[in-house]
């Protein structure tokens, strides 16, 4: 087997192809630029970009199964589908696809929007497929820890309904799972969906209570007004990208991201082990910031 891994260089990505080596799986990554990407030793790498069909149909040569992340972007959605049906043209239809926690209930946050769509052209056109819908990256909090340690606020506006956010190599490890469950079937399978969650549902309380506990000193929760969190995100992203960064936001404050019944134990049983957590994370990046302070 061989496995197209398209978005290869980012917090789970990079965990997809370790977990894929490590189950014997030969690998091919495609990436803009090669010379800026690390990758483990025996590692295939393809250049180009989703918008190259001629990169994507080389890329393609060979492969049996995909591995699809596309960031979001301004056409993230022509990407997506460009993609699907390069695959489909080149005989691959066993695709891992990483969408998002409630891609079709969220429909007007624009990169949850896009998720939906790719998730019924799979559907609808013979994929052989999982799709997997992480809720909120833990991983994400490394953007605000400055925030955490200089200020004593925890800034995300993620609400008090309860977000059940998901570490990376959980969601990676279940993505080599089903890739190589996948590639093994001897037909076709029929799509799953499948939430990808972390052991614990938490409001944007009981986070700052979190990082009290570990940190031994107060840590506030800065409230559930999206404004200054899109603020904050145009002083480094594109101002549309902001206000989609606070559309989602809005989300977590009137949905949550709360697990239906048996999603823990579901992903607990395919991973053989217990859940990363948020206070495991928080642990360690306390840990190394007294490390180099």
């Amino acid at each position: 087997m061989t496995v197209l891994v398209i978005g290869a260089t980012g917090r789970v990505g990079r965990h997809v192809v370790d977990q894929l080596v490590q189950r014997g799986a030969a690998v091919r990554v495609l990436t803009r630029d090669p010379s800026k990407a690390t990758f483990p030793v025996g590692i295939e790498v393809a250049q180009g970009e989703l918008l190259d069909v001629d990169a994507l149909r080389a890329a393609f040569k060979g492969v049996s199964s995909l591995f699809l992340l596309n960031a979001v972007t301004g056409d993230e959605f022509t990407q997506a589908i460009i993609t699907l049906n390069v695959a489909r043209e080149s005989g691959v239809d066993r695709v891992v696809y990483l969408s998002v926690f409630g891609a079709d209930r969220s429909v007007n946050v624009p990169h949850f929007a896009v998720k939906s769509g790719a998730e019924r052209m799979l559907e609808q056109m013979g994929f052989s497929a999982t799709i997997l819908r992480p809720s909120y990256f833990i991983d994400n909090e490394v953007m605000i820890k400055d925030v955490i340690f200089n200020h004593g606020v925890y800034p995300m506006p993620i609400g008090g309904k309860g977000v059940a956010m998901v570490d990376a190599r959980d969601i990676a490890e279940v993505a080599a799972i089903e890739l190589i469950r996948l590639d093994r079937a001897p037909g076709k399978l029929p799509i799953e969906t499948i939430n990808l969650v972390g052991p614990d549902i938490l409001t944007g309380s009981d986070v700052a209570a979190i990082w009290s506990e570990v940190l031994g000193r107060p840590i506030a929760y800065g409230g559930d007004d999206p404004s200054g969190f899109e603020q904050n995100m145009a002083t480094f992203m594109p101002r549309w990208m902001a206000y989609e960064m606070r559309l989602m936001a809005e989300r977590y404050v009137s949905d949550g991201m709360i697990p239906a019944p048996g999603d823990v134990e579901r992903l607990t049983k395919i991973l053989g082990r217990p859940l990363h957590s948020y206070r495991e994370f928080a642990a360690g990046v306390a840990s190394k910031q007294n490390a180099t302070a």
